[in-house]
């Protein structure tokens, strides 16, 4: 059984060099825990961005 990543690249005729995410970027990608911190520093950085033009 051949690995998910190597699918991409035993085709010739249609060969992709498209990245597959590994395990712990699927688990960070999925985790609402970790997607609610990076929504806060995202604000965070906005609300910076936002204050220094006005």
């Amino acid at each position: 059984m051949k690995k998910e990543e190597e699918v991409n690249f035993g085709k010739s005729d249609q060969f992709s060099l498209t990245m597959i995410p590994g395990k712990f970027a699927k688990a960070l990608r999925t985790n609402v825990v970790w997607q609610f911190f990076r929504f806060l520093a995202i604000n965070i950085k906005m609300l910076v961005v936002v204050s220094k033009s006005h």
